[in-house]
């Protein structure tokens, strides 16, 4: 098993496994923010997530994702005091209203922590939104983000055992493996993203980029080439309503990252009262995924879900799990 997520880590970053770099979300239409800038400060308050991302287990070293998430508008407005404990629900609460028609500016930052097999991306990054009203239904955000990551080789992950031996592993068996195990690699990078975000009450289409400069800013250790590439993503959703307390809402995400093939996410999401939510995906080739989640109050929110790979990794995998919480500091309605 740890020859498997070896080299699958090894494929990731030399381009061999055809692979996005960048972490995936099961959970990512309750927090477009991760995926794309022009996503933070729909809401009216201070959004604050945080989620841990478990794929593949039961494979030794395979991916674990983990992050938090602030996303505010910028209020030049004078407001008379608030005191948030004074305004804590005591039952769950309908989804935040999401408002258009006004300009808006935000502001938001990243923590993120992503290992797979022997290596380990570390990234904090800042985003700035601008929010143009097209109408009194629907508002453009433009927004972009600026990062730096350290991408890291762990050598004590690359140890194998009995499977191969690792201290006699040389160029001529595989030079990526030599490379990195020798140069003890640990790498600065720029990161910088750029995402277009279309949304009203009950839609929204986004199209995003990450990555762009590459590895055109990068400064560390070692000698081995941790490959950036950029990643690009769309993604679009409808909430239909078919009753008084229960609303559809069918979406997609799209990702390309070259020489990879697109890759397809489809999601179907029923909501019961704003409130309650539960859903299915279908990662193309790779897993269907259940999802459920509610609003705790008008502060706290939840969401689980569960991803059954679909792909080898079933065979050595009991599937994946993520997490999300989220605090809604300032929500007023």
């Amino acid at each position: 098993m740890r020859k498997i997520a070896l080299i699958l880590a090894l494929g990731l970053t030399s381009g061999f496994v055809m692979s996005q770099q960048n972490p995936q979300y099961s959970q990512y239409l309750r927090n477009q923010f991760m995926i794309n800038p022009g996503a933070a400060g729909v809401y009216d308050f201070v959004d604050v997530t945080m989620s841990g991302r478990w794929q593949w287990m039961g494979l030794t070293d395979a991916p674990k994702t983990a992050y938090v998430s602030v996303a505010s508008l910028l209020n030049f407005k004078k407001r008379t005091p608030y005191n948030p404990a004074l305004r804590v629900s005591s039952g769950p609460v309908r989804n935040p209203e999401i408002k258009t028609g006004k300009l808006k500016h935000a502001l938001g930052g990243q923590l993120l922590a992503d290992q797979y097999g022997a290596f380990r991306r570390m990234n904090a990054s800042l985003t700035y939104a601008v929010h143009v009203p097209m109408s009194q239904k629907l508002n453009l955000s433009l927004g972009t983000r600026i990062g730096l990551s350290n991408n890291a080789f762990l050598q004590d992950k690359a140890v194998v055992g009995n499977i191969m031996d690792a201290a006699n592993y040389n160029n001529a068996t595989d030079n990526v493996y030599a490379n990195f195990y020798s140069g003890n690699s640990s790498m600065n990078i720029l990161d910088l993203g750029v995402g277009m975000y279309l949304y009203s009450k009950n839609a929204f289409f986004g199209i995003n980029g990450d990555n762009l400069s590459k590895d055109f800013v990068e400064f560390g250790s070692g000698t081995a080439n941790f490959n950036t590439q950029m990643h690009f993503n769309i993604t679009g959703g409808y909430k239909f309503p078919i009753s008084d307390n229960l609303t559809l809402m069918p979406a997609v995400l799209v990702k390309y990252m070259a020489p990879a093939p697109v890759s397809i996410d489809g999601s179907l999401q029923l909501e019961y009262k704003e409130w309650l939510w539960m859903g299915v995906s279908y990662r193309h080739k790779d897993a269907m995924i259940g999802m459920v989640g509610l609003n705790v109050n008008n502060k706290f929110k939840f969401g689980y879900s569960y991803d059954f790979s679909l792909s080898r990794f079933n065979q050595v995998s009991s599937g994946g799990h993520e997490i999300v919480l989220g605090l809604m500091l300032g929500r007023r309605d």
